[in-house]
């Protein structure tokens, strides 16, 4: 019997947590309620295959000499791709996984809401450059008043937040609970927030100056995606089918885990396979063209790709010393065209137009941040893409 065909006895406090996440990531559909990104009617997207083997790959990591199969079995691998000329050269499952299992993205799913942006920009529908009060009058009377929407989108609003994942208490504790993931902790009276949107509004006290700084806050692309479904009239699991899962040609339907009020966890609640995740990659690596369309506008996608490294300080140059993030994707280096989606736990998804390189690695660590494991992967990721453009 698998490893992930065994459930084990989690509790609505653990059950994203390690050792749990090993099997849960794979089996949100069973922990919480989630709303449908279909994938439509038309056939799946083809991939070519140009099988290469790279297990024997060697480099030089964080933690000494190794090869790609010593990386993949001992970073906590479910699921890894690498396509290079839009080609799979590689497709591994791990932990019970297969290529019609849903994974847990976890913010991952933010950069779907940076793409989506780009699109409605393109039609018309927002100006980036406006307020975001413009679309959400609501927020008036929030810390996000005066922001814009690129503020937002590249988390430079100076809004307070706190992303303290192990504190029930902070901010993200309370997205914890308000999008159904958790209980409130056990004995607290107090008022807890029952929706996502409830939190949004809660927010009136501001840290720095709005455009000031880059300061990692999930609860910016859930503004965002309430921004989009106010302008379109849809839910956001309707607007990715329409504008990414259809046009894409994905394989499978997706799925959003949805708090009380129907709304899908934009920050991080979002679950596809490995091969659909890919599709989304293989798009940002040929600046938005895939299936035979243009998904993205390229100049958006470009846009994408370089941030300031700046406003790129403190703590989060540790994994990346020359780092950006910009319009919900984090980059490698500033100075190359690299794109990185990434979320807690190990999820990865890795663009490289230069190279025509693009790969996913999704995972389940035993920890939220792990700055060793992130670099051990770009190490290793970045030893394939040398090994196949040689």
């Amino acid at each position: 019997m698998s490893e992930t065909s065994k459930r084990p006895a989690w509790t609505r406090e653990n059950w994203d947590r390690a050792p749990f996440n090993r099997w849960s990531f794979q089996h949100v559909r069973e922990i919480v309620p989630t709303a449908e990104v279909w994938r439509g009617r038309e056939p799946a997207s083809i991939f070519s295959r140009s099988s290469r083997p790279i297990d024997g790959i060697a480099y030089q990591g964080e933690f000494g000499a190794s090869d790609i199969g010593q990386f993949l079995d001992n970073s906590y691998t479910d699921g890894f791709i690498v396509l290079h000329r839009g080609a799979v050269v590689a497709e591994r499952y791990f932990n019970g996984m297969n290529e019609r299992t849903l994974h847990l993205s976890q913010s991952v799913g933010k950069s779907l809401i940076g793409i989506l942006v780009g699109i409605f920009a393109a039609r018309g529908q927002l100006d980036v450059n406006g307020l975001i009060t413009d679309y959400l009058p609501d927020l008036g009377a929030t810390a996000y008043a005066g922001a814009t929407v690129t503020q937002v989108l590249n988390m430079t609003s100076g809004v307070a937040f706190d992303e303290t994942y192990t504190d029930p208490y902070s901010d993200i504790g309370r997205i914890d609970v308000a999008c159904g993931w958790k209980e409130k902790p056990a004995g607290d009276t107090r008022h807890w927030p029952t929706s996502v949107w409830e939190v949004i509004l809660g927010l009136t006290k501001k840290e720095a100056e709005h455009g000031e700084r880059f300061s990692y806050r999930s609860i910016e692309t859930d503004v965002l995606a309430f921004m989009l479904e106010r302008i379109s009239g849809l839910r956001l699991p309707e607007i990715v089918s329409r504008d990414l899962w259809q046009p894409l040609g994905a394989e499978e339907s997706a799925n959003y885990t949805v708090d009380p009020t129907g709304y899908g966890q934009a920050d991080g609640g979002f679950n596809a396979t490995l091969r659909d995740y890919a599709r989304f990659g293989e798009m940002l690596t040929q600046d938005g063209f895939f299936n035979g369309r243009q998904v993205v506008p390229s100049d958006w996608v470009r846009k994408c790709r370089f941030g300031v490294h700046a406003k790129f300080t403190g703590d989060y140059r540790i994994a990346t010393p020359h780092g950006a993030y910009q319009h919900q994707f984090w980059h490698e280096d500033h100075r190359t065209p690299v794109l990185l989606a990434r979320g807690v736990f190990g999820q990865l998804i890795y663009s490289d137009p230069a190279s025509s390189f693009t790969a996913v690695k999704l995972s389940s660590w035993p920890d939220f941040r792990n700055n060793k494991l992130l670099r051990e992967t770009l190490a290793a990721l970045n030893a394939i893409k040398r090994a196949l453009v040689e």
